[in-house]
């Protein structure tokens, strides 16, 4: 998980977050052990900002990837921040029930849990199956 530290670290000094000035940084390991960064995108009306983890699954899926095999979120906070529920079911979208998604901060505190367990009975292409 070094370099996905690494690099979700690097990109949380992107962060564009003039208003809340709580940066976040997230790297996604695809399935070719490519790395995909995202940092969170704020905006002066709130509801338009982008977080971290859509950025790097952005950025994953436009460059012809599908697969997530681990997550790593940053934060300056006092505890390791979790991905918000829009972004959990972004991530499901994409990674199983057991990638591992390591939350941290930004002065070495980890917390490791996985897709199923941040988001338990996640919405799947199963529930868009015809019922006969």
């Amino acid at each position: 998980m070094t370099d996905l530290k690494t690099v979700a670290l690097r990109v949380r000094e992107n962060a564009h977050a003039p208003y809340s000035d709580f940066q976040v940084g997230a790297a996604i390991e695809a399935a070719s052990g490519t790395i995909y960064a995202g940092c969170n995108v704020e905006n002066v009306a709130y509801p338009q900002g982008t977080c971290a983890e859509a950025g790097a699954i952005a950025a994953m899926v436009a460059a012809g990837e599908r697969e997530i095999k681990a997550v790593y979120v940053v934060a300056g906070s006092p505890m390791p921040v979790t991905p918000c529920g829009g972004c959990r079911q972004k991530l499901a979208e994409f990674g199983a029930g057991d990638v591992p998604v390591t939350m941290a901060t930004t002065g070495g505190i980890e917390q490791v849990t996985t897709l199923e367990a941040l988001l338990p009975g996640a919405f799947s292409p199963a529930f868009m199956e015809p019922n006969e």
